[in-house]
C-alpha cells in the first residue's frame, strides 16, 4: 500500500515537473521576442540623423594603364575644367571621367537640358562609379557567376525622356569616380547643366589633432582611417558602403573601438547593439549581421561564433566609455546567453570545432586557415570579458563558475596547442603555425609575455607561416604585440601595412589587401572587394589610445 502511495506520489511530482519545464520551455521564446521588441524599439530611438553635403566634381580626368600602379590603373587630370560639361555638346564628346576628389557615399543627380532645337527622342547613358581607378576599368560582365550579385557593382543606364530634366540615380553609392557614356542620343544637341553628388555619413564632431611631431606617414594614416570610419558610420555602422551596407558584430566592435577614440558618436553603438539585440534568434543566439533598409531584419542562418562572443566585448568597451549602465544591464542577459551557449560546445576544456561547421566561424578572410586555436583563445579571452562586464554590473554570481571556466580553458590550450619546445602555437590536424593562433592564445593571456614574444618572433622570421590575409586580423596582431610589449614592432606594422594602401594610392582604407596580390578577392572578382571597409579603420583606434607609441 505504502509502495504504491509513493509510486503515485513520484508519478504525479514527475508529470507536475515535466508540465513546468515544457510550459518554460514554450514560454522562453515568446519572452525573448518580447524582449526583442523593446530592444528594436531602443535601436529606433538611438537612429542618428544623417549629415549631408553637396559635393561637386573637382577635375575631368582620364585613365592611364601603368603597371606600378594599384591593380595597374591611375587617374590622370586633364586641363579641361569641369565647367566645359556645362557649356559644351556633350552629344561630341561621348564620354567623360569625372573627379569628386576623395571618397563619398552618398547618391548622384544631374541636369541635362537640350541646346537650341528641342530633343526629339530619349536620350541614354551609362554610369559607372569607382572607388578606385581599376575598379572602373574592369568590365563588370566579366563578374563570374559563383562571384557575389553582380547587381552590387556601380553601374547604371539612364535613359532621359525629354529636356531640360533633373535626375537622381536611385540607389545610394560609394565612390570617387564618375564616368559617364553616351549610349543613344537624339538628333539634336544637349548640355549638362549640373552634377553634383549628395554625401552623407551619421559621422559628427571632429576628432583631436594629433601631436605635432608625429610621423607624416602616420598622420596620413589618421587622416584615412577617419575617413573610412565616417564613411561607415551611416545610421547603423557599416561594413562597407558601397557593397553589404549592413551591420556585422565583428565590424561593430572594431568601428566602436575608433569612434570612442575620434567622434565619439556614442549612440550610433548603442543603437547597433540593440539593433542585434533585437534581431538575435528565438532562443537568444546572435546573427552575425542584420539587415536595416525597409524592415529590419536579420540574415537568416549566418551565425559566427567568434562574432557573438565579441558582442559582450563589444558592451563592456562601451559601459566603459559611456558610463550607460542601464543599457549595458538590459542586454546583460543578450552577453550571458552567447558565452552560455559557446560553452556547449566546449568538450574537455576545449572549443569543439567538429561540432560546429567551420564556415561559422570567420577570424579572417585566409581559406586555409585553420581555425581551432584561434576560436579557443578568442573565446577564453571573450569568457574572461564578459566576466569583467558582470563584475561592473553587479551580475557576478550568475556566472560564478566563468572565471574557473577560463582557468580551466587556458589549461588545456597549452596541453592541446602549444609545442613548449618551438615556442608557438599549433592548430589542426596538420599542426598548423599561424599568425592568428599565436594573436588569440596572447590575447587570452594563455601564453605569458615571455612565450607570447617568442612566439610571435617566430612566426615574424617564418616564411612558411600562414600569415594574415586582411586588415581586420591585422588589427588583432598589432594588440598581441603591444600586450606582449612589442611596441616597436606594432608601429613598424601599422606603418607598413595600411602605410603601404596610402602609397598606392588610397583614399579610405580597403577590405582586403595582400601586398603581394593587389587582385585579391575573397569573392573570386577584385571589382566586387570593397575599398572603404570598416574593420580596416581601426589605425585610428591604436594612434589616439596609444599615444606615446604612435604620436611620435
Amino acid at each position: 500500500m505504502k509502495s504504491r502511495v509513493l509510486k503515485t506520489l513520484f508519478a504525479v511530482v514527475a508529470v507536475c515537473f515535466t508540465t513546468q519545464l515544457m510550459a518554460q520551455n514554450a514560454e522562453s521564446p515568446i519572452r525573448w521576442a518580447d524582449k526583442r521588441d523593446g530592444w528594436i524599439q531602443k535601436a529606433t530611438e538611438s537612429k542618428p540623423e544623417l549629415i549631408r553635403q553637396d559635393i561637386k566634381p573637382v577635375a575631368i580626368v582620364r585613365s592611364v594603364a601603368d603597371k606600378n600602379a594599384f591593380q595597374g590603373w591611375r587617374m590622370e587630370r586633364t586641363n579641361e575644367p569641369v565647367d566645359v560639361l556645362y557649356t559644351q555638346s556633350f552629344k561630341s564628346r561621348k564620354e567623360v571621367i569625372l573627379d569628386l576628389g576623395d571618397h563619398y557615399t552618398g547618391y548622384f543627380s544631374f541636369k541635362v537640358k537640350d541646346m537650341d532645337m528641342p530633343t526629339d527622342a530619349p536620350v541614354r547613358f551609362r554610369f559607372t562609379f569607382a572607388e578606385v581607378p581599376g575598379e572602373l576599368n574592369a568590365n563588370f560582365d566579366d563578374c563570374p557567376a559563383n562571384s557575389l550579385s553582380r547587381a552590387w557593382l556601380q553601374d547604371e543606364i539612364i535613359t532621359v525622356m525629354r529636356m531640360p530634366s533633373e535626375v537622381t540615380i536611385e540607389r545610394r553609392l560609394a565612390c570617387r569616380y564618375v564616368k559617364i557614356e553616351l549610349l543613344a542620343q537624339s538628333y539634336y544637341d544637349f548640355v549638362f547643366t549640373d552634377l553634383n553628388f549628395r554625401a552623407e555619413t551619421s559621422a559628427r564632431g571632429k576628432a583631436a589633432e594629433l601631436a605635432e611631431g608625429t610621423d607624416p606617414m602616420i598622420k596620413k594614416i589618421n587622416e584615412i582611417g577617419l575617413k573610412t570610419l565616417a564613411e561607415c558610420m551611416q545610421t547603423v555602422y557599416e561594413d562597407g558602403p558601397k557593397r553589404d551596407q549592413r551591420l556585422w558584430i565583428g565590424d561593430l566592435y572594431l568601428e566602436a573601438l575608433a569612434n570612442a577614440y575620434s567622434y565619439k558618436n556614442h549612440d550610433l553603438t548603442r543603437r547597433c547593439l540593440y539593433l542585434l539585440a533585437g534581431m538575435s534568434s528565438d532562443d537568444g543566439f546572435l546573427r552575425a549581421t542584420v539587415y536595416e533598409h525597409v524592415t529590419e531584419r536579420p540574415k537568416i542562418g549566418v551565425n559566427c561564433m567568434d562574432y557573438s562572443l565579441l558582442y559582450g566585448v563589444a558592451l563592456l568597451e562601451y559601459l566603459k566609455e559611456t558610463g550607460d549602465r542601464a543599457t549595458a544591464e538590459d542586454l546583460w542577459p543578450v552577453v550571458k546567453y552567447q558565452v552560455e551557449f559557446a560553452r556547449t560546445y566546449l568538450k574537455d576544456n576545449v572549443y569543439d570545432v567538429k561540432k560546429q561547421p567551420e564556415w561559422w566561424l570567420v577570424f579572417d578572410w585566409k581559406d586555409n586557415l585553420d581555425r581551432h586555436a584561434s576560436m579557443q583563445g578568442l573565446m577564453t579571452f571573450a569568457i574572461e570579458q564578459s566576466y569583467e562586464l558582470a563584475k561592473m554590473l553587479g551580475c557576478e554570481g550568475e556566472v560564478a563558475d566563468w572565471p574557473k571556466v577560463v582557468k580551466d580553458m587556458r589549461k588545456a590550450s597549452r596541453a592541446m596547442f602549444y609545442d613548449k619546445k618551438l615556442g608557438v602555437v599549433k592548430s589542426g590536424p596538420d599542426a598548423q603555425i599561424s599568425y592568428l593562433s599565436q594573436v588569440w592564445m596572447i590575447l587570452s593571456e594563455t601564453l605569458t609575455q615571455k612565450e607570447a614574444v617568442r612566439a610571435l618572433e617566430y612566426v615574424l622570421a617564418d616564411d612558411s607561416t600562414c600569415y594574415i590575409g586582411s586588415p581586420y586580423a591585422y588589427h588583432y596582431l598589432i594588440e598581441a604585440m603591444i600586450k606582449s610589449g612589442m611596441e616597436e614592432r606594432a608601429r613598424e606594422m601599422l606603418i607598413t601595412y595600411w602605410g603601404d594602401m596610402v602609397n598606392k594610392g588610397a583614399d579610405t582604407f580597403w577590405e582586403v589587401y595582400d601586398p603581394n596580390d593587389d587582385y585579391k578577392s575573397p569573392y573570386k572578382y577584385y571589382p566586387m572587394n570593397s575599398y572603404c571597409h570598416a574593420w580596416s579603420c581601426t589605425p585610428v583606434y591604436f594612434i589616439y589610445k596609444y599615444k606615446d607609441i604612435f604620436q611620435r
